[in-house]
């Protein structure tokens, strides 16, 4: 049986594909590549959900693991693409905390939702008021 691995073993090492295929330099970014399809996915969420020391941390490891990527022999552009996109889906969410936090979003975001709360009940009144005066035509048209 360790003959039958062996020999499996070498026929996929003599492969270069397979070899990389099987290999750390490929698995590693792939299964990493949930951290920024999870950051690219959160962009589309609400800013209030961001958390700024948490999308620091991530910029930092991002842009860390950017460079190593290309440090190590051989270079594995993989984890570099990997990295890549989440620094930049981190720093999209960094400017959106910021902007939302810092730079008045969250009290645009009142303003907006207060308007809409007032045009909400405006429309509420009129469509009842409307129902009240039909109601008051049919009882003085009998």
């Amino acid at each position: 049986m360790a003959a039958f691995v062996k020999s499996i073993n070498a026929k996929i090492r003599a492969n270069p594909m397979l070899n990389y295929v099987c290999s750390t330099h490929f698995w590693g970014p792939v299964s990493n590549f949930g951290i920024p399809i999870a950051a690219v996915m959160d962009t589309q969420k609400s800013p209030e959900l961001i958390s700024g020391k948490m999308t620091g941390a991530l910029v930092v490891y991002s842009a860390t693991f950017m460079r190593y990527a290309l440090a190590v022999q051989p270079k594995n552009y993989l984890l570099f693409l990997c990295h890549f996109v989440n620094e930049g889906a981190q720093l999209t969410q960094g400017y959106r905390y910021l902007q939302y936090h810092k730079m008045g979003g969250r009290e645009e975001t009142l303003k907006q939702q207060a308007e809409s709360g007032v045009k909400s009940a405006v429309g509420k009144v009129e469509s009842e008021v409307g129902k009240a005066v039909e109601k008051a035509k049919d009882a003085v048209g009998k």
